[in-house]
């Protein structure tokens, strides 16, 4: 463990999309510097296992069912987080949607489904914890982007469309929310093959042959990213740390962004 023991003891954290991949790798890390932890999605089969391995950390963990895209169920899921422990210090905004789709062929419900998911969601989550975290003195609004909108990305233009927005709401909640002692900042993954990425990015031949090799070429350190990689930048933006920074995207992505293939 990098960080220092019991670093967060005493704050608590809402990750969504917590049960799987980069969410709770997310939770875990925050979990082991002892925040509480609410880990919230809309699989009740994911949230729940989720919540017994973070409490054998020794903290609290509470799963909460939550669809990001519907305001009331935002709210609900903010009110039995803040009911349960009494006050919210950090929310990651983690649950996305995503999948391979021609932009001639996309259909507007697709379109749909993944910016309301990643937008709508970290808009819609942000603002429930504001109150919360103003009456509170502070808090940390952490959202997960990614680098695909950089150069752009064939056959990704819900996404990538998407997470542009999340990092200028990022920017703007930044600037709007610092009176209230109140981060937001981004961090922006680079290739992490966790199970959901995988079929998300899906295209028919799901061969992992070669693929390490190709990530070797791709991404200058030459590994792929990890879900505690992320979880690290998490928690030092959660971090005492992280109290002057605002408005940042945390590229965290083995230099993959910077690559020229």
């Amino acid at each position: 463990m990098i960080f220092r023991e019991r670093l967060l003891t005493g704050q608590v954290a809402l990750v969504t999309g917590g049960g799987t991949g980069i969410g709770f790798g997310v939770a875990s890390q925050l979990a082991r510097c002892g925040a509480d932890v609410v880990v919230a999605s809309r699989k009740p089969e994911h949230i729940e296992p989720a919540a017994a391995r973070l409490r054998e950390h020794g903290v609290r963990a509470l799963p909460v069912g939550v669809n990001v895209r519907e305001p009331d169920s935002v709210r609900a899921m903010v009110e039995h987080a803040a009911e349960e422990f009494g006050r919210i210090d950090v929310l990651v905004n983690n649950a996305a949607g995503n999948f391979y789709a021609p932009s001639a062929d996309l259909s507007p419900k697709g379109w749909r489904a993944v910016v309301e998911t990643d937008l709508y969601g970290t808009f819609f989550c942000s603002q429930a914890v504001y109150p919360i975290m103003a009456r509170q003195g502070g808090g940390r609004i952490i959202a997960i982007s990614m680098t695909l909108h950089y150069r752009g990305w064939p056959q990704m233009a819900h996404a990538t469309a998407a997470k542009a927005g999340i990092d200028a709401l990022t920017r703007t909640l930044a600037l709007e929310w610092a009176p209230a002692n109140i981060t937001v900042n981004a961090i922006a993954p680079g290739p992490i093959p966790t199970e959901g990425a995988q079929r998300a990015f899906a295209t028919g031949d799901t061969s992992t042959a070669g693929i390490d090799e190709e990530m070797r070429r791709l991404i200058p350190l030459g590994r792929w990213g990890t879900p505690e990689d992320i979880g690290n930048m998490t928690v030092y933006v959660a971090s005492p740390a992280g109290a002057w920074i605002t408005g940042a995207v945390f590229v965290v992505d083995g230099g993959s962004s910077l690559a020229r293939t």
